[in-house]
């Protein structure tokens, strides 16, 4: 039997699995994007963090999926780096809407959607992604997402359109003056995971009439915007991953049920769906 490594990696961090012999082994190390890192700081990212922990296990084949891999050259830097990594090894490198495509539908036909940090969406025939709607990151787009989420809170808070409570709990929550909340978004790297970070606050505060209201506009956006676009969303089951979808799917089941679709599965991170795809 083949032992098996799969990678599913954001900016940030990268989760491993090994497969050997019907067991599974968790590995977890620091994010590996191609447009953050170059092949020589990923080749010593993998020597330091991975390669110990695999403990001379000679591996056969390895799945990786990531951020950034709807780029090209991007897929040609990380082939080259896992090939000289993993010599013996057949190489697949994937982008993250095809680790969720796979995850959520498996070998079936289906929409499969992210909500996470940022927003994607495809319709998946069961080997391929055929149709995509464009994402536009999250300053022209990410509808649905944590950090169009985390841009709606920040904007009820500094217009002061929250209620005097809900500014209360803000206030105490985050304990940011306006000032830092706008060179954060403006003049500092990654505004988009800053953004998203404000919707833990949609989180902690559900029943608040003006929460369940931004989470439902939010979400609504993200059908209205994109699932719409898809023919196939009338007669295929929609699936979600992600954190967002996880943490609100009461509000995606209640959309799906107004607008008479079919949900799927949800989950909270792909993992799992690829660890069945791959067996």
């Amino acid at each position: 039997m083949s032992i098996k490594l799969i990678a599913d990696s954001g900016a940030t961090k990268c989760e491993w699995c090994l497969l050997q012999q019907g067991k599974k082994k968790s590995i977890t190390t620091q994010g590996i994007s191609p447009y953050f890192l170059s092949a020589s700081q990923i080749t010593e990212l993998l020597t330091a963090e991975l390669l110990p922990k695999l403990k001379q296990v000679v591996v056969d084949e390895v799945f990786f999926y990531g951020t950034g891999l709807a780029n090209m050259n991007n897929v040609k830097i990380l082939q080259s780096v896992l090939k000289k990594a993993f010599p013996k090894a057949a190489i697949e490198v994937q982008n993250d809407l095809l680790a969720a495509s796979r995850a959520l539908c498996g070998k079936e036909k289906g929409i499969a959607c992210i909500l996470g940090t940022g927003a994607n969406s495809c319709y998946y025939n069961g080997k391929k992604i055929v149709k995509n709607s464009p994402g536009l990151g999250y300053i022209l787009g990410d509808e649905g997402s944590g950090a169009y989420l985390g841009k709606k809170v920040i904007q009820y808070y500094l217009y002061q359109t929250f209620d005097e409570e809900l500014k209360a709990r803000f206030e105490k929550r985050f304990a940011v003056s306006n000032n830092e909340i706008l060179e954060n978004v403006y003049k500092k790297p990654l505004a988009n995971r800053y953004l998203a970070s404000y919707a833990i606050f949609l989180a902690e505060n559900r029943g608040h009439y003006m929460v369940e209201n931004i989470i439902e506009d939010g979400l609504n956006d993200f059908f209205f915007t994109h699932l719409y676009k898809y023919r196939e969303s009338w007669t295929l089951p929609i699936h979600f991953v992600g954190s967002i979808a996880h943490g609100f799917r009461d509000v995606l089941k209640e959309l799906c049920d107004t607008y008479e679709l079919e949900l799927g599965t949800i989950l909270k991170a792909p993992m799992a769906g690829l660890i069945a795809y791959h067996r």
